[in-house]
């Protein structure tokens, strides 16, 4: 599909793959605009769409399971290029006529990967013959189906990408959306502009032009409300819509007594002095944790916090000619977690499944599709000042899902101080821009210490760094050990309260970044 801001849509097909969210990510950093849809939706309603190309993502499935995932078969024949990817391969190549078998010897990992001789082959033109691949299946493609060719193979894998260019149809057994295949990214984009003809116009300015223009066809001339945090979504979402209808925008800062040290004074500094936008703070901090007060169960203090932002801005609005319109900075990742697509419910967000249902908005989300990356490369594109656009991300419900178990004041006091000195750390190391998150979490135990001859029972501190490029998957930061030495002493000398630090070194999955 090519709309009025010059830009193709590719429908990436989600069959269960937490890499359909990657795959969605690497088709824009080839400016192409995606988005991922449901396995389930008819494919008449993907035509609708009129897209440019379609990819079948991977699965944790086999194509031969009871109640495996399938597809229409009809959209083969539908004339849009489409590119199988791993169990999205599979499927293409059984549902046309190819053999998958469960050979014994599934590939996990690195695989060595050879391009067939003698072959045309437009996925792998101009690449190496010989590259490295990763690998993740049990079942293998073990034959093209009739009237494809067989482009690749690796060890486990006789067809492990086949091809019908008359046909406009793909498939590959390995991921190249992942880094480790160092050819990936050049195989979609292969794909891509020459298979589906697909233009590079999904830019910062085309995603800038398209939100202004939806933002004052969806409000008109109304008031409109902003839920401003400080952070770089909100900040954001609130530039977008103060760029679209001006002082028709009024951000709403709830201080809720969860935020890091000193953080309201410095939001509220930055946003009446530099960004010049009405602003009201509302100082609510014994509201959220009185609510809180004995809740230790995650999910519960996510929808509390989500429900209690909510009552704050409708009193807000009441007092602004009854603003009809909330602005949120709702990311994609944050629908995705909270049960999009084919995907569990990993957590609610407090801005998505921790919404209460009678909230009196219409809400307007301008990120709502966008990955953390192109959030920053907007904020850029919009003139935000770095130490805004760059900030680590800070969770809406704030210390509340660092807090486990009881959120009292004495716990909230040791965590922001703890957590500053972490902050403050790393930034001294000159790691901050490198490092996806960096921040502190008091768990819901004490533990035995010394200190000046004394035995003491308190607070451990869990530090947690990770890094990654979408927050969708992240790896353990491997910090230096003389700055983890310097957070460690200084927390335990400096937060009365805590007497020993340790560093979580689980990547995502099989945890999450944050704790809660």
């Amino acid at each position: 599909m090519t709309d009025e801001y010059g830009y193709d849509t590719v429908l990436v097909v989600d069959f269960g793959a937490q890499y359909a969210q990657l795959i969605a990510r690497r088709v824009r950093e080839a400016h192409v605009y995606s988005e991922i849809v449901s396995r389930r939706m008819p494919v008449a309603e993907m035509l609708e769409r009129k897209p440019k190309a379609i990819i079948f993502s991977g699965g944790p499935s086999s194509v031969y399971a009871d109640g495996a995932p399938t597809i229409d078969p009809a959209i083969y024949d539908a004339g849009v290029p489409i590119l199988g990817i791993c169990y999205g391969g599979q499927l293409m190549a059984r549902d046309l006529g190819g053999e998958v078998a469960h050979t014994g010897s599934g590939e996990y990992g690195r695989a060595a990967l050879a391009v067939s001789s003698g072959v045309s082959t437009l996925l792998f033109s101009d690449l190496p013959v010989e590259q490295e691949v990763w690998m993740s299946h049990g079942d293998s493609i073990v034959a093209a189906p009739p009237g494809f060719i067989t482009t690749a193979t690796t060890s486990g894998t006789p067809s492990a990408a086949f091809e019908n260019r008359e046909r406009s149809l793909f498939g590959v057994q390995f991921h190249p959306e992942v880094a480790h295949s160092p050819f990936g990214q050049d195989l979609l984009k292969r794909f891509l502009y020459e298979a589906a003809g697909c233009r590079p116009t999904w830019t910062n300015t085309s995603i800038i032009e398209q939100q202004v223009d939806a933002i004052r066809a969806q409000v008109g001339d109304a008031r409109v409300i902003c839920g401003l945090s400080g952070g770089v979504d909100s900040a954001v979402a609130a530039a977008l819509v103060h760029k679209a209808i001006g002082d028709q925008l009024t951000c709403v800062f709830v201080d809720t007594g969860l935020l890091r040290l000193n953080e309201a004074e410095q939001v509220e500094e930055t946003f009446r002095a530099q960004f010049h936008i009405e602003l009201i703070h509302v100082k609510a901090a014994d509201r959220f944790l009185n609510a809180l007060a004995g809740v230790t169960e995650p999910e519960t203090k996510r929808k509390i916090i989500g429900e209690l932002f909510i009552r704050i801005f409708e009193e807000a609005a009441r007092d602004l000619d009854d603003a009809a319109y909330l602005v949120q900075g709702t990311l994609y990742p944050d629908i995705v977690e909270s049960g999009g697509a084919e995907n569990a419910v990993i957590k609610s967000h407090h801005n998505v499944g921790g919404l209460p249902e009678d909230m009196a908005f219409e809400l307007v989300e301008p990120l709502r599709q966008l990955f953390k990356d192109e959030v920053r490369a907007v904020g850029e594109e919009l003139g935000l000042p770095e130490d805004i656009v760059w900030r680590q991300p800070f969770p809406g419900p704030g210390l509340a899902v660092r807090i486990i178990g009881d959120i009292t004041p004495e716990r909230v006091k040791i965590l922001q101080e703890a957590d500053a000195v972490v902050i403050e750390e790393i930034k001294r190391a000159g790691l901050y821009r490198e490092i996806w998150q960096s921040f502190a979490v008091l768990p819901a135990v004490r533990t035995v210490g010394v200190m000046g001859d004394d035995r003491t029972y308190a607070y451990p501190l869990i530090v947690r760094a990770v890094t990654s490029d979408d927050a969708m998957t992240a790896d353990w930061a491997r910090i230096p050990y003389d700055v983890l030495e310097r957070i460690a002493s200084r927390v335990i000398n400096e937060v009365p309260g805590i007497n020993r630090v340790a560093y979580d070194i689980t990547s995502k999955p099989p945890g999450t970044i944050e704790w809660e």
